[in-house]
């Protein structure tokens, strides 16, 4: 059922324009696919979709130019440079702030180096949480951030 599910969610960002995670469960919904928008996040994360400008402000969500993305310091780097507006934290959990239609694809990019004191992000539309353990690595993730922002 998973394989069918993606399958369906690249055609479907291929051929139409999907704005947002609604979007998208009630696309694949009108095709008899029972979905929650907590599976339909996780697709859009395995998938590593990206939201691409589609003009007058708005964005649809899209493959990636490359299907096999490599997730090497410097594309790391200009995502970062690209996308990051602001970092801030508190305790365990940083903070991203991104450009608008962004956080997700910057989420995957952290998710993907397998940082391990990076537990996990939460992204938004712009605006990722990720929780950090131990407390005192921190500062350190901060400042991993800030040099891709170099």
């Amino acid at each position: 059922m998973k394989g069918l599910r993606l399958s369906r969610i690249k055609e479907l960002v291929e051929h139409n324009i999907i704005e947002t995670q609604e979007d998208l469960a009630e696309a694949l919904r009108k095709e008899g696919i029972d979905i929650t928008q907590a599976t339909v996040s996780r697709d859009i994360k395995e998938l590593m979709l990206i939201k691409a400008p589609v003009g007058d402000g708005r964005y649809r969500y899209a493959l990636p130019k490359e299907q096999n993305p490599v997730f090497s310091h410097s594309r790391m780097s200009r995502m970062f440079q690209d996308s990051v507006v602001a970092i801030d934290s508190s305790e365990n959990i940083i903070v991203l702030k991104t450009m608008p239609g962004t956080a997700q694809a910057v989420a995957a990019t952290i998710d993907n180096t397998k940082w391990p004191e990076i537990i996990g992000t939460v992204a938004g539309d712009d605006t990722i949480f990720m929780v950090v353990k131990p407390v005192a690595a921190v500062p350190d993730v901060i400042a991993k951030f800030r040099d891709l922002l170099k």
